[in-house]
């Protein structure tokens, strides 16, 4: 069992460090949104990406651990939290500060990501609201009769809707 923990401490230090890397990004993410810079954006989401997989390929790891350790503890690894573990762990005192740090540690990084993705995709939401409200403005000022515009002549031109150059996504 003591190889276990270790492993899983292992593991889970791993994952404190990929997001230690990942918050930095992440708030550069929000600046690069408020520039509207969208090559710079397509560059740190490959990054994120990147974070994503090292992650994902670390909690495939952690699950192999933590079901190892339900077959040893005669558990369901399904209800082995971290929180529950470092219970389980009474009489290893330097193993269960360990964790419980750890835990701590996490539980804040993924807080500060949680947070800092939810002001990113809200700021997304935002622009996205602007540009279709742009596009309606547009085309609306370009469908409505008796725009403004004049020929040579100061007559009104009335082009028909149908010729005003805007995409019509019913046909």
């Amino acid at each position: 069992m003591a190889s276990l923990i270790e492993e899983l401490i292992t593991v889970l230090k791993a994952e404190e460090a990929v997001y230690r890397e990942l918050l930095p990004v992440v708030e550069q993410k929000t600046q690069i949104i408020v520039r509207n810079d969208l090559t710079a954006l397509q560059k740190i989401t490959e990054l994120e990406q990147l974070a994503v997989e090292k992650v994902n390929a670390l909690e495939h790891k952690r699950d192999g651990v933590i079901v190892n350790m339900g077959v040893v503890l005669g558990r369901d690894p399904r209800s082995l939290t971290l929180s529950k573990l470092i219970s389980l762990l009474e009489g290893q005192p330097k193993e269960q500060r360990e964790l419980s740090l750890l835990h701590d540690s996490l539980t804040a990084i993924l807080k500060n990501l949680s947070d800092a993705n939810l002001r990113n995709q809200s700021l997304i939401e935002q622009s996205l609201e602007m540009i279709e409200f742009n596009m309606n403005l547009i085309q609306s000022t370009r469908m409505s009769p008796g725009s403004g515009s004049y020929t040579k002549s100061a007559c009104e031109n009335n082009a028909p809707v149908w010729q005003t150059g805007m995409f019509d996504a019913r046909q």
